[in-house]
């Protein structure tokens, strides 16, 4: 298994010094990818449901110091040289498809194909207004992007004629690095979700606490799955073409915590559970697991991702 951790994109970390140290440490320490999110701008009321807490209140604030998620890719990408770099996840709506494709394919090219495309549709409608973006159309925007992109980055001589992206007799180049595209793992918990994650998803990449879509124990997890693999069926895929990541945005400290069910949430508890956890997300087929280690300083974020990997990854 490949395991991700979150770089500071907001905040007293998200400095090109703190930023660079905690990619580098990452690296150095054996993770697979580092991951980055995704907001424009920051409105000072936001009244949308969060989908990923209980209450439905985003823990996010309204402070509008937020880095680009492609360019700080690109700052990292001249600091690491291993280590994968994911869009955890990129809204694909909030920026034109031409553009997006462009700055997409910068990051894979000067990273030198190690671009990860965590996409999704969004959830906060004020940003979208603010952005003169259809928060209504953004699932049909997400398709159509995401297979524009496609031809973007295989054809010679693309074209494209849908209802929101029009292009023919242009010259897109260069190409990103990876072939035939960087790999779409596919956001999202819901229905919509796993048909979008069937059609056009290289693997499926859904956040374990939303509450009305819960995958925070292994038997959701599990029948998530299933639900996927019924979808790619339907879509006239193989299931087994579907690579599964999974993001535990909640973990942070020792304490077991409760499902609405009463049972243990994954990755929450001692160190011996939680090797349990990743051993079943293992035998589930998950093969990259994306967490949370950022804490107020370097320093602690830094230890927290070697005392995982050390304790609970078993690489010293």
């Amino acid at each position: 298994m490949h395991f991700g951790f979150s770089l500071p994109t907001r905040g007293p970390l998200a400095t090109p010094e703190d930023v660079s140290a905690i990619a580098q440490a990452g690296e150095r320490l054996g993770f697979g990818h580092c991951t980055v999110n995704d907001h424009i701008v920051l409105p000072r009321q936001v009244d949308s449901r969060y989908p990923y807490s209980q209450t439905g209140e985003w823990p996010g604030g309204s402070v509008g110091d937020w880095l680009d998620p492609l360019g700080l890719l690109c700052f990292v990408a001249g600091a690491t040289e291993r280590v994968k770099l994911l869009t955890s996840i990129i809204v694909i709506p909030y920026r034109p498809a031409l553009l997006q494709a462009k700055l997409l394919t910068t990051v894979d090219v000067l990273s030198k194909g190690r671009l990860l495309i965590g996409c999704g549709v969004g959830w906060m409608k004020e940003e979208f207004e603010a952005l003169g973006v259809p928060f209504a159309a953004r699932g049909r925007m997400a398709d159509e992007y995401l297979t524009a992109f496609k031809e973007l980055w295989r054809a010679d001589d693309p074209s494209f004629d849908g209802e929101f992206v029009r292009f023919s007799g242009i010259a897109f180049a260069p190409k990103p690095v990876q072939k035939p595209h960087p790999p779409f793992w596919i956001g999202g918990e819901s229905p919509a979700a796993l048909r979008r994650t069937a059609r056009l998803g290289d693997a499926w990449y859904p956040i374990g606490s939303n509450p009305r879509h819960p995958l925070d124990t292994i038997e959701r997890y599990r029948a998530g799955v299933a639900d996927l693999h019924r979808a790619a069926v339907a879509a006239g895929r193989d299931p087994a073409g579907i690579g599964l990541a999974y993001s535990a945005n909640w973990f942070s400290d020792p304490t077991a915590a409760q499902t609405d069910d009463g049972g243990r949430r994954l990755l929450t508890g001692p160190t011996a559970a939680l090797q349990d956890d990743v051993a079943k997300l293992a035998e589930a087929g998950v093969s990259d697991l994306v967490l949370n280690f950022n804490s107020p300083t370097r320093a602690e974020t830094i230890d927290r991702m070697a005392a995982f990997m050390r304790e609970v990854a078993g690489r010293p």
